[in-house]
């Protein structure tokens, strides 16, 4: 049984958390809506806040709500046409900025999601998004939309981790940090994205050119398994993954180790490979999706590759060639919404596995959601 730490507050375990924080690299929570993880994130942030105004000391950056109200939308109500979004100019998240080039920073990490553009104005500290549009038989860039707000998300998002690859990389306006807290950073995402963002964190997060301790807090099981299998691999004995609760009656928070067993997702995640597959509609992020399957089913039956759950093929002795091939698949760089169909060759690998998979480990027909063909058959 897993043991579990109890806390008469959130400033009794925001130290704890410290104190492990001293021989662990990362530290995952899981914990249900309304629990605390905001305040909790706010609470590490205040432990290691020290004075008041210009000579205040911290030692924490932190990507949760506030830092997403941070940005505020000028939806240009008048003219309705430049819509834009405002960045607080007065919040030490922004100091120093202006010169460092953020643009080329954010780019790359945005780009990995989504298919606008954006530049930043330093002058009124407002940021302007564009798309490319077909106009008539022409591409033009239409400027001043208002995206998304999955979009606005995952923008803000790709801003916080460029300044955190500035706080790795020592810039000398963030050699502050010592700690970086994530609260909840995937929401209004879909599954597919929660998957991508986890991948992407983890790998992200692996640099061991630094010296900065990790927190990541999160009420999505699926992101929480795919960084608790990402951040288990990277990190090993350094990394400590936990579930948080709360009592209400007494207000105390408790914290247990889960130990070698992540929470299971996996029938949401094969029901979608699976609609993916009756559709005919497989694109390459697929194959991120059905390692997350694989590797989610070899841990629930005690093993530590996921490769164990994939047949091994009469003229393939040494059952390397189907994981070497969803090893390399499952890590392209995909865009979610810009997504590429897979290729003929790669799409009945992938149906292959697939069914293998399905005779193996017989799940119940009744799970897999029907094709439009069979929702309209009368």
């Amino acid at each position: 049984m897993a043991a579990t730490n109890t806390f008469a507050d959130l400033s009794a375990l925001a130290q704890h958390l410290r104190t492990e924080l001293e021989e662990k690299k990362f530290v995952l929570l899981y914990a249900y809506n309304g629990t605390g993880k905001t305040r909790l994130s706010m609470a590490f942030k205040d432990v290691g806040k020290h004075g008041e105004g210009e000579d205040a000391t911290r030692d924490t950056l932190y990507f949760n709500a506030f830092t997403e109200d941070l940005f505020t939308w000028d939806n240009d109500l008048e003219g309705d046409s430049a819509r834009v979004l405002k960045m607080n100019a007065t919040s030490r998240f922004f100091v120093g900025l202006e010169t460092m080039e953020m643009e080329n920073r954010i780019r790359p990490f945005l780009h990995r999601y989504a298919d606008f553009d954006f530049s930043i104005d330093y002058n009124d500290w407002t940021i302007h998004f564009s798309r490319d549009a077909q106009v008539g038989e022409l591409i033009q860039a239409v400027d001043d939309i208002k995206v998304s707000r999955g979009e606005e998300n995952l923008f803000i998002w790709c801003f916080f981790l460029a300044i955190v690859q500035l706080a790795m990389d020592g810039a000398e306006a963030y050699q502050w940090v010592k700690y970086i807290y994530i609260d909840d950073p995937i929401t209004s995402l879909d599954e597919h994205n929660a998957i991508a963002v986890g991948s992407h964190l983890a790998q992200f997060l692996r640099r061991k050119d630094h010296a900065i301790k990790t927190i990541i807090s999160s009420h999505h099981t699926l992101f929480f398994n795919v960084l608790w299998n990402e951040l288990r691999e990277i990190a090993h004995k350094k990394f400590a993954p936990h579930f948080l609760s709360h009592t209400r009656k007494t207000g105390e928070y408790h914290l247990s180790y889960t130990g070698d067993t992540p929470f299971f997702h996996h029938l949401t995640l094969l029901q979608e490979i699976w609609r993916a597959k009756e559709a005919g509609e497989i694109y390459t992020h697929h194959f991120n999706a059905l390692r997350s399957l694989l590797e989610k089913s070899s841990i629930f039956h005690g093993h530590k590759k996921f490769t164990v759950c994939i047949k091994q093929q009469d003229d393939d002795q040494d059952d390397t060639l189907y994981g070497r091939l969803v090893n390399i698949l499952s890590h392209g760089n995909y865009s979610f919404y810009d997504p590429v169909e897979m290729l003929p060759e790669n799409k009945a690998h992938f149906e292959k596995i697939l069914a293998d998979f399905l005779e193996f480990y017989p799940f119940n027909p009744e799970l897999m959601p029907a094709t439009q063909e069979q929702e309209t058959t009368p």
